[in-house]
């Protein structure tokens, strides 16, 4: 703990006392998330969503073990084991949609958190571990969803398996081998189901360690807030407990509000009709897609239409898609500003805005067929998006003139909230009278 006026753990009954001094369980407990955990009094609604990411992966192991127990990782069987599981297991419907739509929602509340930190600058010193943790756990879900979204073995599972795994055949050399090795064919079959199936149990496992340490890694620096500044003291501070538990448990009303409704009224508006038709080889659908919170990337991929001299375009998608995700664990040395908070950093604000419609732009065409004019919008968004990281973050820590940052987080608050009438007209918030 790297507050040393956190408050200690005591048990008072006799019972946790015994524990406690055996296997301190009870303390750690306390520390993580108690009243012995110090957290800025300023943290605004924006940090709930790392509870709630943790919500959502509670969610997708329980329907996943339950969808496990009724699933048949055989080509042969797999689709109808799916729709048995609809059909005719007890509340064997919900349990599918819970996953599915879990799914989108888990994604959904990490995008949010990764934009939240881009905001406020939550990767910068000393939290570079915390981000990066953060994008591993990223990756990680990625490939669990990509795994999970083959398991159904629909028409968009088989198709999309062959392109997404078709994408390494474009290394030069070890890519057709890779390749191979991932499907354990020449094409998506019983091989590919099963190994799919084993590492789409497994992974969400390796995620949930990877949480602990992304947690275990935040709670040395402490929680980052709204102003950037660092804690100076007790009056920087609440206890997490029950200051922002009652802020979580309000979160997570809203989220679960949200899961019901999409789960009992529109559990397939997010997923694509073409999956309720068994795979199928010899029958391509018309436009291939992976799920929405692929398409950003899928874009990215599709940008590059021209070979690059004795690079074929599609490696060069391959390297873009990729190195568009790998760029972000560069992120807290390409921002060299001495000032965390986008809410002191009028012209990054403008850019960040900028980079937000850009990456929806990228969603949106990565959705969309193909063709003209989607293929050179997500081109020239494809160039802002990493020219945003390379080019426009370095100048503007270079020539930016922040806003004078209050000298507390506990002087921003009582100024209201970070002095915002002020920030408007750069002038510094004041310090209330004793």
């Amino acid at each position: 703990m790297s507050f040393p006026w956190a408050k200690e753990y005591t048990p008072k009954v006799p019972l946790m006392k015994w524990i406690d001094d055996r296997l301190p369980l009870p303390r750690f407990v306390y520390g993580a998330i108690g009243g012995g955990y110090p957290v800025p009094r300023n943290l605004n609604f924006f940090w709930n969503f790392g509870v709630l990411s943790g919500l959502a992966l509670v969610i997708q192991i329980v329907t996943g073990i339950i969808m496990a127990m009724h699933y048949g990782a055989n080509d042969l069987v797999a689709f109808a084991t799916v729709e048995h599981t609809m059909r005719d297991v007890n509340s064997g419907w919900l349990m599918r949609y819970a996953h599915a739509n879990g799914a989108s929602f888990f994604f959904i509340v990490v995008y949010l958190h990764i934009f939240r930190g881009l905001y406020y600058g939550s990767y910068k010193a000393p939290r570079e571990m915390v981000w990066l943790l953060g994008l591993v756990i990223f990756l990680l879900m990625m490939a669990t969803a990509f795994m999970g979204y083959v398991l159904p073995w629909g028409q968009m599972s088989y198709w999309g398996a062959k392109v997404i795994t078709g994408l390494f055949g474009a290394i030069p050399v070890v890519g057709e081998p890779i390749q191979t090795w991932l499907l354990g064919g020449f094409a998506p079959g019983n091989a590919a189901l099963n190994r799919f199936f084993s590492l789409h149990y497994l992974l969400p496992f390796v995620i949930a360690g990877v949480v602990i340490l992304h947690i275990w890694a935040l709670h040395i620096p402490g929680s980052s807030n709204p102003t950037g500044v660092e804690v100076k003291g007790p009056q920087d501070t609440v206890p997490f407990h029950p200051y922002y538990t009652a802020k979580d448990g309000f979160g997570a009303g809203i989220f679960f509000i949200a899961f019901a409704f999409m789960v009992y009224f529109a559990p397939n508006f997010l997923g694509h009709p073409d999956n309720y038709i068994e795979a199928n080889p010899l029958s391509t659908p018309a436009h291939i897609v992976p799920e929405w919170y692929f398409w950003p990337f899928y874009a990215i991929l599709r940008a590059f239409t021209v070979d690059f001299f004795f690079i074929p375009a599609k490696l060069l998608g391959v390297l873009a898609m990729f190195a568009s995700i790998l760029l972000l664990f560069f992120l807290p040395w390409l921002d060299t500003s001495p000032v965390r908070s986008g809410n002191y950093r009028p012209l990054f604000r403008k850019f960040f805005l900028i980079l937000l419609v850009d990456v929806l732009v990228l969603g949106y065409c990565g959705g969309a067929p193909a063709e003209e004019p989607y293929v050179m919008i997500s081109q020239i968004a494809s160039a802002y998006y990493f020219a945003h990281f390379l080019i426009i973050l370095p100048l503007i820590a270079a020539f930016e003139k922040p806003l004078p940052l209050p000298g507390s987080i506990t002087e921003a608050v009582l100024a209201g909230h970070g002095g915002a009438d002020h920030e408007a007209v750069g002038e510094p918030a004041p310090v209330p009278a004793e």
